[in-house]
């Protein structure tokens, strides 16, 4: 497969914690096992539905962005594409230039969406939208059908305002990798619409102030163009690492890291890879350093923070009837994750350059990783100056048990690890302390039986980000987000009659955090609670090696709260249909409870 480009869902099967087996002990080549799964395509067998003629819209639950109620936005069509033989050519390109039909520089929310089209059959693909360098979207794309498929992504992109509305032209850069041939016939044709709506003069002060949301200034952490790939870091092993040297105004007073993660390949599936003693004892080749992941971010060396991501599934991942037409969390808008890099002004505002490094801790082939540094300005101060005043960064700490004989087994993995930075900025905002702590801890336990044709994988990411800035002894501004990722697989393999199999996936996932900041000068304060989860249920009928028929079904629930909006959504779809979707926007009148005591 190194040939081809690198496929969101390498095997797609639903067996995936050792989906690139490719070699058993002798002893057990004479039956089929989970260990040499079925291979399929797209599209090889039919559905229920599979005679409809309209396209299926597919779609990922979650809330829209917030918009003002002021007057309609001024819309621009950047981009149109149809990305059929792309993989291994360049980006993308389109010149991008605010619109001069919008009459203001400034606004109150900036929208980006994209809407994509495809029919026949495809894999599905992972894809980036990029300006000037600055990723602001990470996707994936649906794998359509014969009768073809719609979706789009609306995302708030205004806290990229700085770079969106710079009085100069700019390249943005779309990479989709994708391949057509007799058999593969989908071609994406994709549209990309910003859309720029008008500053209300209610919420001028909302982007002004120490905490405020939109940055100064973005430098992008990812790799330059030209390229025949996307603009990210390509991580392909333990032992890589990739960086890029950066260089601030000296005026800075507050810095954040945005990271974007998603992975693939031989880690695509890397919460079910299994320990190498396990594959080393049973003679086995596959996707191993067991289910821990991490991604490191470095400056000049030394860990600064770490991001310990959400398992996404992408829509051909597990079994791909599980995600149609709603995808998995995450599929079509990929989470992005911040590190706070204010404690160490101290040292990069010497005007010197300085290096960010990104690594992946037990990573196998592939992860892409870049960034978007976000900077805050000093408007009054020419130079800021800045000192670090105490690191504290824990090593980490990680623990495996393995109870194992022959192919079953029960495998425990624990991690947790603690990062924790104090920085002095003297700015005109005053002399302030910044304290930043990252906690993190995970726990995947694993049971393998039937010879390795029945899995369960259960697991839990937390992790904890915490900031505090003080002038004096008086707090200023503070922020704190608390993440939970629980993630449960059951997987089993049920031999029927004429080489024929029944392939039984059930998923459990969740994507659920606490946000809250607020800002004393200002009198700001916000605070929401998100609660995500999605179950999914499927069977695949193999027979021959093929898949020939199935079925999925997926019930969501997503229920957030928060300072700016309410948003409830209760959705349930089988074999392409949506069976039910109720919606709720009214926030109700009973406060919501954060973990600290506060509630709004």
């Amino acid at each position: 497969m190194s040939s081809l480009p690198p496929l969101i869902s390498f095997f797609f099967t639903v067996f995936f914690s050792l989906h690139s087996l490719s070699t058993l002990a002798d002893h057990r080549e004479t039956t089929r096992s989970r260990f040499k799964p079925p291979h399929f395509s797209p599209l090889l067998f039919s559905s229920p539905s599979q005679n409809v003629t309209s396209p299926t819209r597919y779609l990922e639950v979650k809330k829209p962005p917030v918009l003002p109620d002021s007057q309609p936005p001024c819309s621009h069509h950047i981009l149109h594409h149809e990305f059929g033989y792309t993989y291994g050519k360049p980006p993308v390109l389109a010149n991008y230039t605010l619109p001069s039909h919008c009459t203001s520089p400034e606004f109150s929310k900036i929208v980006l969406e994209l809407k994509s089209t495809c029919k026949g059959r495809q894999f599905d693909r992972i894809f980036g939208v990029w300006l000037d360098g600055v990723e602001m979207l990470r996707s994936c794309t649906a794998e359509p059908r014969l009768n073809g498929i719609v979706w789009s992504v609306e995302k708030d992109v205004t806290k990229y305002h700085s770079i969106l509305v710079k009085n100069e032209t700019q390249l943005l850069a779309v990479y989709l990798g994708n391949l057509v041939d007799k058999t593969y016939t989908g071609v994406y044709h994709v549209d990309v619409f910003f859309h720029y709506y008008p500053l209300q003069r209610t919420l001028q002060d909302s982007s002004s102030g120490y905490s405020s949301p939109r940055a100064d200034m973005i430098l992008p952490v990812s790799r330059n163009l030209p390229l025949n790939d996307g603009l990210w870091f390509e991580i392909v092993s333990l032992n890589d690492s990739k960086y890029k040297e950066v260089v601030i105004p000296r005026n800075v007073y507050r810095a954040v890291l945005e990271v974007y993660v998603s992975f693939h390949e031989k880690d695509e599936f890397w919460y079910g890879n299994l320990p190498n003693d396990f594959l080393s004892a049973n003679n086995l080749t596959a996707s191993g350093n067991g289910p821990f992941r991490e991604v490191v971010v470095s400056l000049d060396g030394k860990v600064a923070g770490a991001v310990w991501p959400f398992p996404v599934v992408f829509t051909g991942g597990i079994n791909p009837l599980l995600w149609r037409p709603i995808t998995a969390i995450g599929s079509f808008d990929l989470p992005s994750y911040d590190i706070e890099m204010t404690p160490f002004l101290g040292s990069l505002l010497d005007g010197e350059a300085h290096k960010l490094e990104f690594s992946v801790t037990n990573a196998l082939n592939v992860w892409y990783v870049d960034a978007n540094l976000h900077l805050w300005l000093d408007q009054e101060k020419e130079i800021v100056e800045g000192k670090v005043l105490e690191i504290k960064r824990s090593s980490l700490e990680i623990s495996s048990v393995s109870d194992f004989k022959g192919l079953n087994g029960n495998f425990t993995t624990k991690a947790k690890r603690s990062v924790h930075s104090i920085g002095l900025v003297k700015s005109s905002h005053g002399d302030i302390i910044t304290n930043a702590s990252q906690e993190l801890t995970y726990v995947n336990t694993m049971v393998l039986g039937k010879d390795g044709n029945f899995q369960i994988i259960d697991q839990l990411i937390q992790a904890d980000d915490r900031v505090n800035a003080k002038r004096e002894s008086r707090e200023i501004y503070t922020a704190e987000s608390i993440k939970s990722f629980p993630f449960y697989l059951y997987s089993d393999s049920l031999e029927e009659q004429n080489h024929t199999s029944h392939e039984v996936a059930n998923v459990t996932m969740g994507f659920n955090e606490e946000r809250s900041w607020s800002d004393d000068g200002l009198m700001r304060m916000f605070r929401s609670k998100l609660e995500n989860k999605q179950e999914a249920q499927g069977v695949m009928v193999v027979k021959n090696n093929l898949v020939v028929n199935g079925y999925g079904g997926t019930q969501q629930v997503y229920n957030y709260v928060g300072s700016d909006q309410c948003y409830f959504r209760n959705i349930s779809s089988f074999n392409y249909t949506i069976l039910y979707d109720k919606v709720e926007t009214v926030c109700k009148k009973k406060t919501l409870k954060l973990s600290h005591g506060s509630s709004i």
